[in-house]
């Protein structure tokens, strides 16, 4: 690792600029005395000396080298995870005065009650931001009713592949009006569904609805309830966000499978992919043609088409077939 990165990772974890010198100055001379040091690095030896015993305190280094008068770098596994636990104590510190300061500013801006500060309204361009910063700091799992029209523009969701990458859970039930939008299927739904999003669908859902850690909501209108998509409601823990919360595992235990395995077919058209995945769910082809936005007759007629490619007479040739080519 290059100096500068470590300079930039000691920084981080809390240690002075004279004192990240003086350890990266200990790490390629080994045991030196601080009169030494103080010459190499043009320091003044008071100065040296007040970083030496900070570095002793922190455990980054000795002061009883080979000689009485040599400092010498030591083990930092002990001395690192003391930083970093300052260091994280530092930042919750940092959060909580900066949400003390916010509310102070809500109270004395709009001077209301204090149930105000369980939901706040937010329009125009912050929406935007605000939602990539949620989704951004989601840790544990999102939970999220989706509908068009999307404040985001209706475009990939690359915050959410990669925080199915590192462990966050999600969980979507999507609105018939989002699994037809073959534009938005292709770049957002089935993306995420590959990535390991858990993904239900419904005729229609009930609001426009994204749940972070449980600690955090942003409720809006659907495409059912306005074309218009200009503000949205951020509702902090409460019994609002507790009944959203019950709300949103009611209609996942009621909605249907839109995929299984989490494996997504390639080389099939789009309408027959998703027909597929809606037959694997055990889904009607009522039901099917329904939320594909078409009708039996087609439904019917691209059924044919599959059966006839995969030489199946029934729905359960044509299961076991789509398997063996890993389409399912």
């Amino acid at each position: 690792m290059r100096d500068e990165e470590l300079t930039t990772h000691l920084t981080r974890l809390g240690l002075g600029e004279r004192e990240t010198l003086l350890y990266l100055a200990l790490l390629r001379t080994g045991p030196i005395a601080p009169a030494d040091v103080a010459a190499r690095l043009g320091l003044d030896l008071d100065d040296v000396e007040e970083s030496v015993d900070h570095l002793v305190d922190l455990g980054l280094v000795s002061a009883g080298g080979p000689t009485p008068a040599a400092v010498v770098p030591i083990e930092p596994s002990i001395g690192i995870e003391r930083l970093a636990h300052t260091r994280s104590a530092e930042l919750r510190q940092a959060q909580l005065a900066a949400i003390d300061a916010y509310r102070g500013y809500r109270r004395s801006v709009h001077p209301q009650s204090a149930t105000d500060e369980l939901v706040e309204v937010l329009t125009g361009a912050r929406i935007e931001e605000r939602i990539h910063q949620a989704e951004g700091a989601a840790r544990s799992e999102v939970l999220r009713f989706d509908s068009p029209p999307y404040h985001t523009g209706g475009v990939a969701n690359e915050t959410e592949e990669h925080n199915l990458a590192h462990g966050v859970e999600y969980r979507i039930v999507y609105s018939k009006s989002a699994v037809e939008d073959n534009r938005y299927y292709t770049c957002n739904i089935q993306p995420c569904i590959a990535a390991g999003e858990q993904a239900r669908v419904l005729p229609t859902v009930p609001v426009k609805l994204t749940i972070f850690d449980r600690r955090q909501a942003l409720v809006s209108m659907s495409f059912v309830e306005a074309d218009i998509n200009d503000s949205i409601l951020i509702v902090r823990p409460s019994s609002l966000l507790s009944a959203l919360i019950g709300l949103f595992e009611t209609s996942w235990r009621s909605a249907f499978p839109l995929h299984r395995h989490g494996r997504v077919p390639t080389t099939l058209r789009p309408l027959h992919r998703r027909i597929l995945e809606l037959l694997a769910g055990g889904l009607t082809d009522e039901a099917i043609a329904e939320l594909l936005g078409i009708s039996r007759r087609t439904l019917s007629r691209n059924l044919e088409q599959l059966n006839a490619g995969a030489g199946a007479t029934t729905r359960f040739q044509l299961a076991l077939y789509a398997t063996r080519k890993g389409w399912l």
